[in-house]
């Protein structure tokens, strides 16, 4: 029989959603389960959104949309990475695509030939490495543990260029560790960056509008814009609007990357469909207050799981400033059991934890980081106490 092509071997499915599926099959089956796990805002956008939605559905005209994005989902767009602080931007740095997951596999497709180096942090996004094993590129992690808060420093940053990757890709604020970089360490890494011309710099940031503490919303562009020739800004209307099943992703950068995406776009997709374009015009444009109140949300929530965490022995969990992921380093249970199970592992620990207590996490392997679990608090704030305390009664009784 025919095979399979080989790039289909080197696609592996996600870890995460594996997890969110086991833990939705025990909830149908009768058990009580928390999920922790899957990375979802667990918030509606506002009326406004299904409002234009609703509007474009009834003047729909059933026809084929632009391959790049409509003119009005691109302006709007363009309105608000203004106000990130991205200037000088036109339609043509612009393209869009389903989801950020989309846009981030056609950047590789774009950017990356068989063999190409790639590198980016750990703990990482876990589509980053699938995807570099599905386009053939060669992925360099880069490890940033605990100790160091999940954060780069220049030095490894420096390492890694000095091998001449042909794309250094970044994620802040972080998935999943939620860690945001300073001004500061955002002008280090940029410092670096700018004398290695010959790598492409992919910027994830979905996450930019949930911000904590004050700190803000950084980019290398805006500390050396002379990045700007090389740099690619990835959005998407997902978590910041409460909108991950609209699948709107975004790019700004260079006019011949958001070209390159476009003509891929004109090979697959085609387009974002009209009334889906039209909600995300409204999210970008409209009142942003759900939003606002959802950031200020997830911050108290964020301060319940340091402080649940902080009481349980051993556990280690650096403060995360932003979207909706706490990443703590579990291995202070590692070689232990819990009523006859042996935890030697982060996957360990996670299914002894469902099985036992019916909270699901994901285990920082899928993420790069095997000493440590994520926690996605954006469950309804009746089950995070809860759950919190159960996972603290689950390390209460390993011995």
């Amino acid at each position: 029989m025919p095979q399979l092509a080989q790039r289909v071997g080197r696609a592996k499915p996600s870890a995460i959603m594996v997890i969110a599926e086991t833990a939705k099959q025990l909830k149908a089956a009768g058990r009580d389960i928390i999920s922790f796990s899957i990375g979802v805002p667990n918030f509606l956008p506002g009326e406004h959104v299904y409002a234009a939605a609703r509007d474009a559905l009834s003047h729909d005209s059933g026809q084929y949309g632009s391959n790049r994005g409509s003119d009005a989902l691109l302006d709007a767009f363009l309105k608000h990475i203004e106000a990130l602080g991205f200037s000088g931007y036109g339609r043509l740095n612009l393209s869009i695509g389903i989801g950020a997951k989309q846009v981030l596999y056609n950047l590789a497709e774009a950017l990356l030939n068989d063999g190409d180096e790639i590198c980016f942090a750990a703990p990482y996004w876990t589509t980053y490495h699938d995807i570099a094993d599905i386009v053939g590129a060669k992925a360099n992690v880069l490890h940033c543990g605990p100790e160091q808060n999940y954060k780069l420093t220049p030095q490894q940053l420096e390492t890694a260029l000095a091998r001449k990757p042909k794309v250094f890709l970044f994620n802040n604020p972080s998935n999943p560790t939620g860690m945001v970089y300073t001004r500061e360490e955002i002008a280090a890494l940029a410092d670096v960056l700018v004398q290695y011309p010959e790598t492409w710099i992919v910027t994830d940031d979905i996450y930019n509008s949930m911000v904590f503490d004050g700190i803000g919303y950084h980019n290398f562009v805006f500390a050396r814009p002379e990045l700007r020739d090389r740099l690619i800004f990835v959005d998407s209307v997902s978590k910041t609007y409460g909108m991950p099943g609209w699948r709107v992703g975004l790019i700004a950068g260079p006019e011949n990357v958001a070209k390159a995406v476009t003509t891929l776009n004109s090979n697959h997709i085609t387009s974002v469909p009209e009334v889906i374009t039209a909600a995300a015009v409204a999210a970008f444009s409209g009142p942003q207050d759900v939003p606002l109140a959802k950031c200020k949300e997830f911050a108290a929530k964020r301060d319940v799981v340091l402080a649940a965490l902080a009481k349980i022995p051993g556990v280690v969990c650096p403060r995360p400033q932003g979207a909706f992921y706490a990443f703590p380093d579990i291995s202070v249970a590692f070689g232990k059991s819990h009523n006859g199970t042996r935890i030697e592992t982060d996957v360990d620990f996670c299914a002894a934890l469902l099985g036992a207590k019916g909270v699901a996490c994901v285990p920082g392997s899928a993420f790069g980081e095997p000493r440590a679990m994520r926690i996605s608090y954006t469950c309804p704030t009746a089950q995070l106490e809860p759950g919190l305390a159960r996972i603290a009664e689950f390390f209460a009784e390993l011995t």
